[in-house]
Order: C-alpha cells, then structure tokens, then sequence
C-alpha cells in the first residue's frame, strides 16, 4: 500500500471512507448548500416518478434508479467543472440532470420521445449530451470504463484542461476492463477518475462476495493509484473527494480511484423483486437516508427551517410536474426517421481527407 492509501486508510471510520464532511457548515455557502439539498430531493422524486411510469408503461426496455444514491451522485457532479467529461453506467438519470440536462429532455428520453437528450433512441441507459459533454451511459458492464480511459489519453495528449471522471458500480470493478483501464491510466499518467458507487449489490450478488477484496478502493494498489473511501451519504464528503481527485487529475496527470459507500433502496432495476435482501437489512439502509440527514443538518445550522424544507419540496415537485407533461405530449420519432443517427452522413470526412 502507497503513501497516500495508507493515509486514506488511516482515516477511515467504520468503513465509510477517508473523507467525512459531518462538521459544522459554518465554511460552506448557504446557498450552494440549499442548492444541493434541492438537487438530492429532486432527484429523489424524479426517481420515484420514474418508477411510477414504467409501471403505467409510459416507459419501456429497462430501468435502473438512484434511489437512496442522491448525496453520491450530488457530490460526484459538484466536484467537477462544466467542460470536464463524465462517462455513467446504466444507472444514469441523476448524473445526466446534475451535468446540466433538463428535466424535460431527461424524462422524454425515458418516455422514448422525439425531445429526449438521445432524440428518444437510447431511453433509460444511454443518454446522451455532447454539449454538456455528458458522455452517456452504457449498458455492459465496465464497457465505458475503455472508452473514458481513451477519452483521457486524447485529453492528455492534445495537452487540453479538462479531466474525465468514470462512474461504474462495484460489480464492474471484477472485470477485466476495470484492471486494464487502470493500469493504462496509470501508465500514461492520465486526467481521469475513476469513480466507484459500492451500493453493496452488483444486480443480486453482495459486493463482499463477488470480490476478493470487499474494500474495493484498495484494488487501486495494484497500480500504485491515489485511493480513496467516501461516505457515499455525505454530498460533501463526496464533494470534497471529487475536487481532490480532480485537482490531481488537471495539476499532475495523475489517475484516481474513488470508492463511494452508498445504499441502493430497491432492487437492481424498477422490475427486480429484491428477493435476495432481508427486510432488516433493507431497513438499516434506508434509515441511513442521505436527504433527511443533510435537512437536519442545515436546519441546525440556521440555513433553513421548516417552511424552507416544505417550500423546496413543493418547488421540486412542480418542477417534475412540468417534466412529465413536457414528455407526455412530446412526438415519438416518425417511423421514417428510424434509421437516422446510425451511419455518419454520407459527405463525412473519412480518415482525415
């Protein structure tokens, strides 16, 4: 173990990571901190919502939520610039809304609309926004874990700012792309993050039994990596984790590997049974709640009261009002356009010509 993981380890408290932002907020901006409360509650409706849909059969193929991952996916998003780029896996819709997708274009895209971020073409598990360069997500596991290493060599390589961060789950961290991208990465001392949400479950397995190595932050020894273990329910420990690694990432070149402890509510996606979770278990889970947890927080530093919670909720809830009907009347894609975006048009440079 390097330097710097064993400094990481040092500080490690009851398996929850190096990094704790549980202190008082007197160093934080009100605002920016209302600001992620609202994102996180936002989020969580916008999940349940979603879950609402797909069983009305507004929405189809498959469906993976970030239910109990707010603070996580909050954090992950606040630690990086606009112009950074962000890969997801298919548990995607709150990093595409926290990278600046519209709530519209997100919830059209479930629906399969004309107006979705990916034109209603890649639904739930690849969306897409090249602007935002939100670099969408992808349904086999690991598979985007190659393709944001490369984006980080190109990034290297034309000498440009940016960094990409990588968000996979733990399950992806058995395979043979997360080893080689790793390796690759470190090896050419490349801009990137490689981001980790151990929400203890790949599909149905435990995460402390699909690996040898149940602290899965550790793995990043092997490649001699900056490594560290958040509180995935802490939106500024995740933060603070984030703009670390960032910082490594544009003022050194140097990978990371980032492991956010976090608790997936549900199952694997919206039609999982969840069969394989106690009861008990579940509920020592949930009662880690991320969002009521940040509201005490900021009720007891002074930043909001009750009526500010209740004022945020309900704004939140008109926001996602307005998104659902924005995709309840969006078009499908005509059937005559069902073969566009596939092939590159025809008067597309090949090979630098």
């Amino acid at each position: 173990m390097n330097k710097k993981q064993s400094q990481a380890s040092d500080a490690n408290t009851n398996g929850q990571g190096a990094h704790s932002s549980l202190a008082l907020l007197e160093n934080e901006d009100r605002n920016t901190l209302v600001r992620y409360y609202h994102q996180m509650l936002f989020l969580r409706h916008f999940e349940e919502k979603s879950a609402e849909m797909y069983n009305k059969a507004r929405i189809g193929g498959y469906c993976h939520l970030n239910l109990g991952e707010e603070a996580t996916v909050v954090g992950f998003c606040e630690g990086l610039e606009p112009e950074d780029y962000v890969y997801t896996n298919y548990r995607e819709h709150g990093y595409a809304l926290n990278r600046g997708l519209s709530a519209d274009s997100v919830m059209a895209e479930l629906f399969g609309k004309v107006t979705g971020c990916a034109h209603g073409r890649g639904g739930s598990m690849h969306m897409f926004d090249a602007e935002r360069h939100f670099m969408g997500g992808y349904g086999i596991v690991g598979g985007q874990l190659p393709l944001a290493t490369g984006a980080a060599f190109a990034l290297s390589y034309h000498n440009k700012p940016q960094v990409v961060a990588c968000q996979m789950g733990d399950g992806a961290t058995n395979g043979g792309p997360f080893h080689e991208s790793l390796n690759m990465a470190k090896i050419y001392h490349l801009p990137i993050i490689f981001f980790v949400v151990n929400n203890g479950y790949g599909m149905g397995l435990a995460a402390d039994k699909g690996s040898a190595v149940a602290e899965l932050y550790r793995k990043g020894c092997a490649y001699d990596m900056n490594s560290v273990r958040v509180d995935g329910n802490d939106v500024l420990a995740v933060r603070d984790a984030m703009r670390a690694a960032a910082k490594l990432a544009r003022e050194e070149r140097e990978p990371s590997l980032i492991e956010a402890v976090s608790y997936r509510f549900r199952g694997h996606s919206v039609i999982d049974p969840d069969r394989y979770r106690n009861r008990e278990e579940v509920e020592r889970g949930r009662a880690q709640d991320p969002i009521p947890a940040f509201a005490k927080r900021l009720l007891d530093a002074g930043f909001l009261d009750d009526a500010g919670l209740a004022q945020i909720e309900e704004q939140a809830l008109q926001e996602l009002d307005a998104a659902v009907k924005f995709a309840e009347e969006s078009p499908f894609p005509p059937v005559e356009s069902l073969f566009d975006f596939i092939y590159a048009s025809d008067d597309a440079q090949v090979g630098g010509k």
